[in-house]
Order: structure tokens, then sequence, then C-alpha cells
């Protein structure tokens, strides 16, 4: 009849081996919430970035337009050339809130999808882990 029976065991892995193997794990393991938060931080600096630098370099033209004209009118005495070149000035700043509020649209349009996307995969997976911790600091009921 003992022939007839089950054996059954089990072995579970000590403290030390079990951080030794996930220490070699993390060696092999691509840390994907490193390059999603860094794809993130990078998607978030180009919507804010790229309407920014539009809207100061338009900002910038025409503030030196602008001061162009302004020294045309009071140092070289050239009423007529001196106004039309600040009126040249100020339309490029007019522009630049616009221009920056319009960039900024598109750019979010653009790639919205792909940082919410990620910023959902990201908490997801920080409160997947905060579950996780919870479950291991809290006994289970057996």
């Amino acid at each position: 009849m003992s022939k007839d029976k089950f054996r059954y065991s089990y072995a579970a892995p000590t403290q030390e081996e079990r951080r030794e193997i996930e220490s070699i794990r993390a060696r092999y393991r691509t840390d994907a919430h490193a390059e999603n938060l860094a794809r993130l931080r990078l998607l978030d600096g180009r919507v804010r970035r790229i309407p920014m630098l539009w809207a100061l370099l338009l900002g910038i033209v025409g503030v030196l337009l602008f001061g162009l004209g302004m020294a045309m009118v009071l140092e070289w005495e050239q009423l007529a050339g001196g106004i039309a070149v600040s009126a040249a000035g100020i339309l490029p700043m007019a522009f630049a809130a616009p221009v920056h509020a319009l960039a900024a649209a598109r750019a979010k349009k653009k790639y919205g999808a792909e940082i919410l996307r990620l910023s959902d995969a990201l908490l997801d997976e920080a409160d997947r882990q905060d579950a996780d911790e919870t479950s291991k600091e809290t006994p289970s009921a057996r």
C-alpha cells in the first residue's frame, strides 16, 4: 500500500536566498518604470518648451524691432522710418501669446494621448506596489 501514497514536499527559499535571487533578477530586468518616467518627462518638456520657445522668439524679435524703431526716432531723427519699424516690432510681440496658445494646443493634441497613457501606467504601477506593500504589512487572516 505504500506504493499508492502521494508524497509532497515544499521548500521555500530562505530570506538570504530570496535577496540573492532578487538582486540577480534585477540585473536582467529592464526598468520599465524608469523608462516610462523618462519618456513622460521628455514629452511633458516638449509640450511646455516648444510653445514657450516660439513665444519667446517672437517676443524678442518684436522687442528688438521696436527698440530699433525707437532709436531711429530718438537718436537718428528718422520719424517716419522709426514709427514704421516700431509698428513692425509691435506685431510679433502682439502675436507671441496667441502663437504660444496655438502651439501648446497642437503639442497637447500631438502628445496628450501618450502622456495620459504613460501617466496612467505609472500610477497603476505605483498603486499596485502600494497594495503589495500593504498586504505584506498586514498579517493574512487564516
